[in-house]
């Protein structure tokens, strides 16, 4: 196929997209749903609307749909796919929850997932315990493709200057629904305590901290104000960093803790690994597969205090390299387009659709039982 593929992917702009493609892999062309307009804030893409992907389906040949579906309903959903079959378009799906994040009760979102997993022409995710997830809830195969870089090239693998005192870092943001809060901060705040030179560093998003913040959480706010009255946690209540504001954020910290409950993946996590930050979280999803880190039951202070121990000493593979972190973009952006292309080329609603040396969820399985990496 000489054409390049036109590509229109959803959400447009955020970074896991902007990395799937590489200059150096020739073939696809990426629309954009807004012929590149911007608005300020977050907007869901109105290429989730059918109406727009039927009025605008001669811009592009394959609709990639990643994330930001969660608003809509099963009914519009199935109405998205429908249009996708009218206009002779395909659809591919990166299944990068399992478990929405956002939520605390999953039903409604395995509602979409009933209508879109096998709905899709292809299917990707991140890792093989995911695609095997895939496989046994649905008995779909997915092509299974890591998750690209985050961080600027430039910033990747840059040295860590030593830091003293060492900062344990958690946080909160604006209190996300999978968020395990109050008893990791205080095993954190008891281990932190228990090691000299070390200090716990608390960060919240300002609305948090609001009574009338639909996610106000009184106890740990009272907690909070308490444990940094008492000199036991630097806390910092801000507004939302920008990407730059993040990333130095992030190079402050010796250990960035995730205190996920549950979840799939994690961008923070390779965020984390760009920067060679190590990561301490709980066993939510499949964040092992991702990236080396220390993962504990965040409901058992001593695993928690002692995972930080481990934390601290460093992590083995934690940290990326440029030519790694290049390499790999290559072979993301490399497996993505062979995938459109495969697409292309079979009717639709053919079925299973990967490249030729995608992993599956059977081969997955078997990496499984060999031993997951911790």
């Amino acid at each position: 196929m000489s054409a390049a593929v036109r590509v229109l992917h959803v959400p447009g702009e955020h970074d896991y997209v902007a990395h799937l493609g590489d200059e150096r892999v020739p073939g696809v062309e990426v629309v954009r749903d807004d012929d590149g307009a911007s608005e300020a804030g977050w907007r869901p893409s109105p290429a989730l609307d059918a109406a727009w992907v039927t009025a605008n389906a001669g811009r592009f040949d394959v609709l990639h749909l990643h994330f930001g579906f969660e608003g809509r309903t099963p009914e519009q959903l199935r109405a998205l796919v429908a249009a996708v079959r009218g206009a002779d378009r395909r659809l591919v799906l990166t299944v990068h929850d399992l478990q929405n994040p956002h939520l605390r009760e999953q039903a409604r979102f395995d509602a979409l997932l009933d209508v879109l997993v096998p709905a899709a022409d292809a299917l990707v995710t991140l890792t093989p315990g995911a695609a095997a997830e895939v496989r046994a809830r649905w008995g779909r195969d997915c092509a299974v493709v890591p998750h690209p870089h985050v961080a600027p090239p430039a910033e990747i693998g840059r040295p860590r200057p030593a830091s003293s005192p060492r900062v344990v870092g958690l946080h909160l943001k604006s209190l996300r629904a999978n968020l395990v809060a109050l008893p990791v901060l205080t095993a954190l705040a008891d281990a932190v305590g228990a090691s000299p030179g070390t200090v716990l560093r608390v960060d919240v998003h300002e609305e948090a901290l609001d009574p009338a913040f639909g996610r106000h959480d009184a106890g740990l706010v009272a907690w909070l104000r308490a444990a940094a009255a008492a000199g036991r946690v630097d806390l910092r209540a801000h507004g939302r960093f920008d990407d730059a504001g993040l990333r130095a954020y992030l190079r402050e910290l010796d250990v960035s803790v995730l205190a996920y409950g549950h979840g799939t993946h994690s961008g923070w996590l390779e965020l984390c690994h760009d920067l060679g930050v190590p990561v301490l979280a709980g066993r939510a999803g499949y964040l092992r597969e991702q990236q080396a880190l220390v993962e504990v039951d965040l409901h058992d202070a001593r695993a928690v205090a002692g995972g930080l121990r481990r934390a601290l000493d460093g992590v083995p593979g934690a940290a990326a390299t440029r030519e790694g972190r290049r390499a790999q973009r290559l072979d993301v952006a490399t497996a993505h387009r062979d995938l459109y292309r495969r697409v292309l080329a079979a009717p639709p609603g053919a079925g299973d659709v990967t490249p030729a040396d995608a992993t599956t969820a059977d081969a997955a399985a078997a990496a499984d039982d060999a031993g997951r990496p911790t």
